[in-house]
């Protein structure tokens, strides 16, 4: 996907800090930090036109910065929530968002269920939980016309049909761009099967 030349240079900080980082804390797999562009960089920014064109976002287990800290780099001007438990990433989180410029990221060093954010246009999370589960987390979160836009590889339709046993949803589903085994799902309206 192309960026902007600001954009390009935010993506190049971030690059550099993930591989020297990565060395001491495992922010991405070895096997994949080779090819971090197409793997990581690309498949977080093929989320941006998914995204409500205003808004806070929240990315959920954010890990390395994918794909919360990408998106922040593409949209500076929006409020992103990074919520990172492990210590160690999440301060990773905080130097990258400093060196790349990104004053609107909050970082959120906390277990997911103790994060206390504001209602947020969307939700990402990159290969954190079941479906099930992160749907119960976007409930949390999300504002009542919020959607959650959510990666999955090759378990996306069992995900799907055990998430429905207990909660209702809106779906749409978008090939990946970088990962022919893949699927993006988005989903809006997200309430229990119970409410």
């Amino acid at each position: 996907m192309p960026v902007d030349d600001a954009t390009a240079a935010r993506l190049a900080t971030y690059r550099d800090l993930l591989l020297r980082w990565n060395v001491t804390i495992n922010l991405v797999s070895a096997r994949t930090a080779m090819d971090i562009d197409a793997r990581h960089i690309a498949d977080s920014l093929q989320l941006l036109p998914l995204l409500p064109a205003q808004g806070a976002i929240a990315d959920l287990g954010s890990g390395g910065g994918l794909p919360g800290l990408v998106i922040a780099a593409a949209l500076p001007d929006r409020d992103v929530h990074l919520v990172e438990s492990d210590r160690r990433k999440a301060a990773f989180l905080i130097e990258a968002a400093g060196r790349m410029g990104l004053a609107k990221v909050k970082v959120h060093a906390q277990r997911i269920e103790l994060a206390n954010l504001p209602p947020v246009a969307a939700i990402t999370a990159r290969a954190l939980a079941p479906l099930a589960t992160l749907l119960a987390y976007a409930t949390r979160f999300l504002a009542p016309d919020g959607v959650a836009i959510l990666p999955k590889g090759r378990t996306a339709a069992q995900e799907l049909t055990s998430a429905a046993a207990d909660w209702h949803f809106n779906i749409e589903r978008f090939d990946s761009r970088t990962d022919p085994e893949a699927t993006i799902l988005r989903l809006s309206e997200i309430r229990r099967a119970s409410d």
